[in-house]
């Protein structure tokens, strides 16, 4: 009687393995494809947002500083805000 050799079996499941690797593989990276046409939907959602709050006659450049700023930790803007305070005294520009 011959036995079955070890090696078939670890060929088989190596196979499985690299199989399901690849598998897993492609999902990741199908995932980020559809999320940075999501990414780049939402972008270009965001700047007509701006171009039709330019038309209505907001500044756009304030605009995206005050969005920058609500993201901020208020404790982080606050101390942001003291120290250009203090650099602008400093430099007689108040």
């Amino acid at each position: 009687m011959s036995e079955p050799t070890i090696g078939h079996n670890s060929t088989t499941e190596d196979d499985a393995v690299t199989k399901f690797s690849k598998d897993q593989l492609k999902a990741v990276i199908e995932r980020i494809e559809r999320l940075e046409e999501e990414k780049k939907t939402i972008s270009d959602d965001i700047k007509d947002v701006y171009v039709e709050a330019k038309g209505n006659g907001y500044d756009v450049k304030a605009l995206r500083t005050i969005v920058r700023l609500r993201k901020q930790d208020p404790n982080d803007r606050a101390e942001e805000e003291t120290i250009l305070d203090t650099y602008m005294h400093a430099l007689g520009m108040v």
